[in-house]
């Protein structure tokens, strides 16, 4: 097989860089298709990914919104032809008590974390389906497995991610789709900055990465159903 088309979403920063970087270096020759709403930092991630080898193009989307979605997957089917691997990893956290949460936090809360993968999901999969063959990884969380204070939206959103896996798990396993629920406890990423938590206490976001590439590499008659990843130094 000729190397892998992967979409990441949420490639701008963070995890989705860090999983754009690893790639690069590990697959040689890998094309990636990267997803994200900052076009600057967008831009700066395929840089980095094309000087390690990579062929990386850039796809500006708002990954909750339908209509962007399906712009965005007929210009990287338009650019690649076909998508191998499917990386949801966008998101985005935002906590408050439950008594003081807004329908609009929380309808915010459910559109980016797992709105977006259901619109992405649908727009790639089909193809896999047709072809025999792909590999979904969708980012949940710790937040998707235990529930915590200030994090009604947010775990609500992320138990439905595990959820929304676990059934396309179930509908696409003989359709030669590999569907796998990724879920990290604390990442060191840009937004924690300011936070006062020493890194140490939280996994590098390269690690998510590698987690993630080792799933893919596992022969097709094998499935990782489910990546939990926490800090050796336990929850924040």
């Amino acid at each position: 097989m000729s190397t892998p088309v992967v979409v990441i979403t949420g490639a701008s920063q963070g995890i989705g860089a860090a999983i754009a970087k690893h790639f690069a270096a590990e697959l040689p020759g890998v094309r990636l298709a990267l997803v994200a709403r900052n076009e600057k930092n967008l831009r700066a991630a395929a840089r980095a990914c094309a000087k390690l080898g990579a062929s990386a193009e850039v796809f500006l989307c708002n990954v909750a919104d339908e209509a962007s979605v399906t712009a965005m997957s007929a210009a990287v089917t338009q650019c690649f032809h076909r998508v191998d691997v499917l990386i949801n990893n966008a998101g985005k956290f935002a906590g408050a008590p439950f008594l003081d949460m807004t329908t609009a936090m929380f309808d915010s809360q459910i559109a980016d974390n797992l709105r977006s993968v259901f619109l992405v999901s649908q727009a790639f999969v089909p193809a896999m389906v047709k072809r025999g063959r792909g590999d979904v990884f969708n980012m949940s969380s710790i937040a998707g497995l235990q529930a915590y204070p200030n994090g009604a939206a947010y775990c609500a959103a992320k138990f439905g991610v595990t959820g929304l896996t676990k059934v396309m798990r179930a509908e696409l396993k003989d359709k030669g789709v590999r569907v796998c629920c990724v879920h990290p406890g604390a990442v060191w990423t840009p937004s924690w900055d300011g936070s006062g938590v020493p890194t140490e206490r939280m996994m590098p976001a390269a690690d998510i990465a590698a987690a993630i590439l080792a799933a893919h590499r596992m022969s097709r008659r094998t499935v990782v159903e489910d990546i939990v990843l926490r800090p050796q130094l336990g929850d924040l």
